[in-house]
């Protein structure tokens, strides 16, 4: 039976009406896993880049930031409305009034055209959450939560930092602001296998959540990942075994979920391994026709 899916590409054009380009951009935040509130070291695939690494850097001015980023991207493909994408670490994790200035800033440039907001279930507080309604009501706005697994045993070798009725009671709470939630899950989290993947996929479907990402594990330098992958003690997946287990996840998702990743990068200069993923034109080239293959179709 054919299952249908929707791209972000897709999906921001139906929305918008255009084509829509995210801005990366660092919000100068922390995160509670690294300034000593959960642990000081991060979660253990985590650069020091705070999943980052591609952000534009924080200058201050959040509109000189938004204007940088956007000069960063190919002349011919640069385009007239984007989303303002704060990605590095954990962009709730500040006083309210912080968050408020910041992102209605942001927001106040007439080619943003909706905000989107990466950070974690247990970084969204009740002012938070009103914020984020209020905020919607005036752009769209997107909230990208880091779930990676509802295996707790995973949950805490990687140094999550919370269980996971905190990730449900956050989508719970979410649903009632208007926002949509996407969900992030690394397939290739040392300890499980497919079936484990495939669990943590039917939790993400049946919560609720309106789009995920899927994402390949990286290793990369500077990581306790990368120290443990260097000693031996952990493997990287292949790429037909990611793609097989990407094939196995998505068929738990609904009709029309919106697929905002299928993959994902890593710095080159950090990667460790799979070096396989650095080619991504070449691995999004063989998911798309495995897909074709198993009447899984990318609207």
């Amino acid at each position: 039976m054919k299952r249908y899916y929707k791209t972000a590409n897709s999906y921001f054009h139906e929305r918008f009406g255009c084509k829509v380009y995210k801005l990366a951009l660092d919000g100068g935040m922390s995160c509670p896993n690294r300034d000593g509130t959960l642990g000081t070291r991060g979660c253990i695939f985590c650069s020091n880049g705070g999943s980052g690494d591609f952000a534009e850097k924080q200058c201050g001015n959040i509109k000189l930031q938004m204007e940088r980023a956007i000069q960063r991207l190919d002349g011919k493909n640069r385009g007239e409305h984007f989303i303002a994408y704060f990605q590095s670490y954990t962009n709730t994790y500040a006083d309210i009034q912080t968050l408020r200035n910041l992102f209605y800033s942001a927001i106040s440039e007439d080619f943003i055209v909706g905000l989107s907001i990466a950070t974690r279930p247990d970084c969204l507080g009740k002012d938070v959450l009103d914020l984020i309604a209020e905020l919607n009501s005036i752009k769209p706005v997107f909230i990208e939560l880091g779930l990676q697994t509802i295996h707790e045993e995973t949950a805490k070798f990687i140094r999550r930092g919370y269980t996971l009725d905190v990730y449900d009671s956050a989508v719970e709470n979410l649903k009632k602001t208007g926002a949509h939630i996407i969900t992030h899950m690394i397939l290739g989290l040392p300890g499980e296998d497919s079936e484990m993947m495939q669990q943590t996929a039917k939790h993400i479907a049946s919560i609720g959540s309106d789009g995920v990402k899927l994402q390949l594990l990286h290793i990369l330098c500077g990581t306790d990942l990368g120290d443990l992958y260097e000693a031996g003690s952990i493997s990287a997946l292949s790429k037909s075994e990611y793609i097989s287990c990407l094939c196995d996840c998505v068929r738990c998702f609904p009709n029309g979920t919106v697929l905002h990743r299928i993959t994902g990068d890593a710095p080159k200069n950090l990667l460790i391994a799979p070096k396989w993923s650095a080619d991504k034109k070449h691995v999004l080239q063989e998911i798309r026709e495995t897909f074709a293959a198993c009447d899984i179709i990318l609207q």
